[in-house]
């Protein structure tokens, strides 16, 4: 089933793909304008830790649930937009990512994550019985992929959506590097890219003692 701009709908893993990781050299996307240093992609990734059936399947997946998998690692699969699809695909080995709380109370970022396996078909597309089912998709020419993910830690603190929107609207403004976020230009998109910081891999974070946002390493 095709969601709205991608948006995650996690189910667990019917296949157990995600019990295998494999071993591999860690890719790295191509050279920073900022002088040639190749340097890791970060990502958002959303899903929902409130239940909501579709098909008769509760949908819910948390970071508490990731945190639960045999081994703390599951597939993210579901992803039923292309752009977002296409950045699974662009996801390399050991490259991190902020889980994002969608579709409930208080969304906003409540963990991290890291890829443990690059895209591969996911298996929710050709089966019936799955919310996710996509009856054009063919094995042997497979339209959706899907990354194996593994918990890192809990966010240390929860970093809510509100908050999150007011840097963004105060960048807007300021020609700050949040003016254009994808969380609120694509704020339907399941999977984002993240803006890389000029000194090294990073994500954007809070600083402690004010209201900007800085580049700063996890």
């Amino acid at each position: 089933m095709k969601g709205p701009e991608g948006k995650l709908t996690k189910t667990k893993n019917l296949g157990g793909a995600s019990a295998q990781v494999e071993n591999s050299s860690l890719q790295k996307t191509p050279a920073s304008e900022d002088g040639g240093e190749t340097l890791s992609s970060y990502w958002l990734m959303k899903s929902e830790p409130e239940s909501r059936l579709e098909k008769g399947v509760d949908v819910k997946f948390s970071i508490e649930d990731l945190q639960a998998q045999p081994r703390q690692t599951t597939c993210w699969d579901g992803v039923r937009n292309y752009q977002a699809r296409n950045f699974l695909r662009a996801m390399r080995l050991d490259e991190e990512a902020f889980f994002y709380h969608s579709n409930c109370r208080e969304p906003g970022i409540a963990g991290l994550m890291k890829i443990v396996k690059e895209a591969y078909p996911d298996h929710t597309q050709f089966e019936k019985n799955s919310p996710h089912y996509d009856s054009s998709s063919k094995e042997d020419n497979p339209k959706w992929s899907m990354v194996d993910v593994q918990f890192v830690r809990m966010m240390r603190r929860f970093i809510p959506l509100a908050e999150l929107r007011a840097h963004h609207e105060a960048h807007k403004a300021s020609g700050g590097p949040l003016k254009n976020m994808a969380l609120f230009t694509r704020q339907r998109l399941s999977v984002q890219r993240l803006t890389r910081g000029k000194d090294g891999p990073c994500l954007w974070t809070t600083r402690q003692n004010d209201c900007e946002f800085t580049h700063t390493r996890w």
